[in-house]
């Protein structure tokens, strides 16, 4: 039952002689990713708070793609994923997918909707 593990990450592009070396790999990328995220929550560029994209300011899709590129490496690499059938894979990845989108869009049209009832209704903001 034992198998030898693939030891590339980014799809062949870096190659490891060992797990320990994959490892350190692995966590060398998700520490820069998270350096990113760190780096833009503390400067806050004004081009990406002053700026929208569906509803929502730059700076946050990005935090959002980052954290699902973070997420989606952990269950590929650390859960080997990456060693299952490709239709399990693409359930185990796809559906989460789907959902947070799914969520993302409902968080930000009902926001907009109660925004713009205490905007323009007439219940006022007493808080």
């Amino acid at each position: 039952m034992a198998h030898e593990h693939k030891l590339e990450i980014f799809r062949g592009l870096l190659k490891f002689k060992s797990n320990t070396q994959k490892i350190w790999g692995v966590l060398i990328f998700l520490s820069i990713v998270t350096t990113v995220e760190v780096a833009l929550g503390i400067v806050k560029p004004r081009a990406l708070t002053h700026s929208y994209f569906l509803g929502m300011k730059l700076l946050n899709w990005i935090f959002i793609i980052l954290t699902l590129v973070k997420a989606y490496y952990i269950a590929w690499d650390f859960m080997h994923l990456r060693d299952e059938k490709t239709s399990l894979r693409r359930v185990i990845v796809w559906t989460p997918v789907f959902l947070i989108c799914y969520l993302i869009f409902i968080l930000l049209f009902e926001a907009d909707y109660i925004y713009n009832v205490y905007k323009d209704g007439f219940i006022t903001w007493n808080f």
